[in-house]
């Protein structure tokens, strides 16, 4: 039985299990040693190697699960970014990034990338003839996100392939939003799939990591040069992912429909200027989603009715958590200005659509009436400051 045969709960579940051959334990038992015998072994271990017993199980399930043949986990999501980036790019080679980007990675590209002789552009939208638009003879890469933080818009993946493998270029992609469980770049084409693993992967809010998913060459690159930048996991955070990613099917199925359910009821709201999620079909790219999502995703944002108070808003929410980050069980909001998209100036995110006034929404695995009932009180209290004041 093949990992492709099996199904999404078997993987999550069984795929990359440490065995515990003394005791025979019913869950992977942790490996915490920092140093290996290196005579008469199989393999030279050394956690910055990415070769530890409990490494090696958790990047075996995480390639099961994003239909690969090789995977690594890193110290953070943006460890995984940069690792990548760095394995496919020298000095005199170019990249092209899509708009509609996570904060972060805006932020290492605009302050990195100049400093190793990397050259970069942004395309004016998320769509594979903006890209095109910027191709230079020395790009290596296209990165891109779908859905993309924090506005949920959606890139054609086989479009984006087909032109980068008809020019050699290496395609890589952020598939935190989606996780796993809803999308799987590669099986359109997508050459390499980055997550920030303290989302939807650990979804408790309680572990920060990232990992990286692809064939066997292309992690075989991304490895020669990230044993020498030191981004490894630890292995008691490794097994506390490993055993978060057995129920990361469940979660996210609950996700998905708990955000489907409030995206339609802010749409119908009349204090609720704009929703974004491409679960509705008034989203722009609501086909193109139906078509290589099977789930879309616990992420929304909205903006509030010109004239309320975004910040007056979350405070005065009582359930759902105005926190950083996103993906946990627990529902939680931010504004993307404050936060993930901070260390763009304002101008930059005006040109992705990124107003003053956006709110991020992860969406928690509670009951969606409570959910209902919090937005409805927060914006009673809302409008009658601003009635007011």
């Amino acid at each position: 039985m093949t990992n492709k045969r099996k199904g999404i709960n078997t993987i999550c579940t069984h795929v990359g299990e440490v065995k515990d051959e003394q005791f025979k334990g019913a869950v992977s038992p942790i490996y915490m040693a920092s140093s290996y015998a290196f005579e008469d072994v199989e393999v030279k271990r050394y956690p910055r190697y990415f070769n530890t017993p409990n490494q090696e199980g958790l990047c075996k399930k995480i390639a099961a699960l994003e239909h690969t043949e090789a995977a690594l986990i890193f110290s953070s999501g943006m460890a995984a970014i940069s690792h990548t980036l760095m394995a496919f790019l020298k000095a005199g080679d170019h990249i092209v990034f899509q708009q509609t980007l996570y904060g972060g990675t805006y932020n290492f590209a605009v302050t990195q990338l100049e400093k190793y002789g990397i050259s970069y552009s942004f395309s004016e939208g998320w769509k594979a003839k903006d890209l095109e638009n910027e191709i230079k003879p020395n790009t290596k890469v296209i990165y891109i996100e779908t859905p993309s933080n924090p506005l949920l818009t959606i890139t054609d993946m086989n479009a984006v392939s087909n032109l980068a493998k008809e020019k050699n270029i290496v395609t890589m992609i952020d598939n935190t939003f989606a996780s796993p469980i809803n999308q799987n770049p590669v099986d359109f084409g997508i050459d390499i799939v980055i997550h920030s693993a303290t989302k939807y992967m650990g979804g408790h809010s309680d572990i920060c990591a990232g990992a990286v998913a692809a064939s066997q060459e292309h992690i075989d690159t991304i490895w020669q040069s990230s044993i020498c930048f030191g981004g490894s996991l630890s292995d008691q955070t490794v097994w506390l992912l490993e055993r978060s990613l057995k129920t990361m099917a469940l979660r996210v199925k609950a996700q998905n429909d708990n955000a489907q359910q409030m995206a339609a009821f802010l749409e119908n709201n009349v204090d609720i200027d704009a929703v974004y999620y491409p679960g509705l079909k008034s989203h722009e790219d609501y086909n193109l989603a139906m078509k290589q999502m099977c789930g879309f995703g616990g992420m929304l944002s909205f903006e509030l009715k010109e004239g309320l108070d975004a910040s007056a808003f979350m405070k005065a929410l009582q359930l759902i958590k105005p926190s950083m980050s996103l993906a946990g069980v627990e529902s939680t909001m931010l504004s993307p200005v404050l936060t993930s998209h901070a260390l763009m100036s304002k101008e930059d995110r005006e040109k992705q659509g990124i107003k003053d006034g956006l709110i991020r929404f992860s969406v928690g695995i509670e009951e969606v009436e409570d959910l209902i009932m919090d937005i409805e009180q927060a914006l009673a209290k809302v409008k009658l400051n601003t009635v007011l004041a």
